[in-house]
């Protein structure tokens, strides 16, 4: 294909005929002389023409390998990656005055004291800020997506307003009314499974989304797992949140880490020709960079519980939608460590009559107390986050042997 192009711009270049420019000043060529400029224009346009793949039109199962799926319009993305950048610049409208109305009522962060004592400064720092994502997401989602076309949105448009209302009421009684501390966790998790329950069934029902397959790197077609696919959503959507909730103890770790693992199955969900996932993940994206803007070290706010668990619940949900949720684990492979130590230092605790594995869990406070700095460890464990998601693309695209 490379030589087939080569050969074709030589033998377009021959066909110019340069005795009619010779003597012509070099600053009247592309000014005194159209035919010139009219015929470079042509050819870089038919080069561009034939180097461009043609879309294919074949409708794609999700989780399939076929080659034919590997087709969505370059416009898909176009659009994708414009709703993105939409989203930031929404984002960082309303970022100060979201940021200055936190502040103006006292909605700020309290630190435990048993924390790392470099957190101490962080007092008081406005918390809840994940509406500086949370509100472009809903204004993308429900009006420059097509939901007519696409009703499918509805349910990560229903995932982030129901999280974010749940998130938002424990970090309104956590700061505000101080003496609650917060939802009680039995409570969260209640309302949070129901949640999921809900948004389980709507995947999984035959008049509804009528997901139910899991899909195996090097398998060719997805294994049907019936009824199970019900407890395996509501699993990955309440473990996911509460995954990502735990994540989100350093300046851009949950915030960053999320973006990352949005990109991954933004571009698994382009390859399997699902255009709403695709501006579903990009619109995310956008949205967290812009509250990256304000939560870089020195952080001016926090997501809060309205930001970690609304981010945690719509990463599984489109990675149910795109029916590789197998991948979620590596892909979301951060979370998953954070999650792991945590257990480990409880059962290590407990099994060893209060001896720790761990300097102080999650493992993200561990690596404090080494004496690395927060910015060291939230850029390496982006690096691999970022490791990861190329990883579970890989897979997510892996022929049958």
């Amino acid at each position: 294909m490379t030589l087939e192009l080569l050969s074709h711009i030589y033998n377009s270049s021959l066909s110019i005929d340069v005795s009619a420019y010779i003597g012509t000043p070099l600053s009247h060529l592309f000014l005194a002389a159209p035919p010139l400029h009219s015929h470079i224009a042509d050819l870089f346009a038919n080069v561009v023409t034939q180097a461009a793949p043609t879309p294919s039109s074949t409708p794609v199962v999700p989780g399939t390998k076929s080659s034919k799926a590997l087709g969505l319009a370059p416009s898909v993305m176009v659009r994708a990656l414009t709703l993105g950048a939409v989203a930031f610049v929404l984002g960082l409208i309303i970022g100060k005055p979201s940021i200055n109305w936190l502040r103006d009522h006292r909605i700020g962060k309290h630190i435990r004291i048993e924390g790392p004592e470099r957190h101490q400064v962080k007092t008081g720092t406005p918390t809840m800020g994940g509406l500086i994502f949370l509100i472009p997401l809903v204004i993308v989602l429900s009006i420059f997506m097509d939901i007519p076309r696409f009703p499918s949105l509805l349910l990560p448009l229903g995932i982030v307003i129901s999280c974010g209302i749940l998130g938002g009421f424990d970090d309104l009684l956590s700061t505000v009314v101080r003496d609650r501390g917060g939802l009680t966790a039995r409570f969260k998790m209640a309302w949070l499974f129901i949640i999921a329950a809900i948004a389980a069934w709507i995947l999984y029902a035959p008049n509804l989304l009528g997901h139910h397959t899991l899909s195996l790197p090097f398998v060719e077609k997805p294994i049907d797992i019936g009824i199970w696919y019900l407890p395996v959503a509501i699993i990955a959507i309440v473990g996911t949140a509460n995954a990502v909730n735990l994540t989100d103890g350093l300046d851009t770790l949950a915030g960053g880490t999320s973006a990352i693992a949005f990109v991954s199955f933004g571009i698994i969900a382009y390859l399997q020709n699902q255009e709403q996932v695709v501006s579903l993940c990009f619109a995310a994206v956008g949205a967290l960079l812009a509250f990256l803007w304000f939560n870089a070290h020195p952080a001016m706010v926090f997501m809060g519980d309205a930001g970690s668990l609304t981010l945690g619940a719509l990463l599984a949900v489109s990675a149910l939608m795109t029916d590789q949720w197998l991948l979620l684990p590596l892909i979301g492979l951060v979370f998953v460590g954070v999650v792991v130590s945590d257990i480990l230092q409880v059962l290590y605790f407990k099994l060893t009559g209060g001896k720790r594995l761990f300097r102080m869990a999650p493992i993200h406070h561990h690596f404090e107390m080494l004496g690395w700095s927060e910015t060291q460890i939230t850029m390496r464990f982006w690096l691999v986050s970022m490791l990861a998601g190329m990883l579970g693309v890989a897979l997510a695209l892996a022929p049958p042997p």
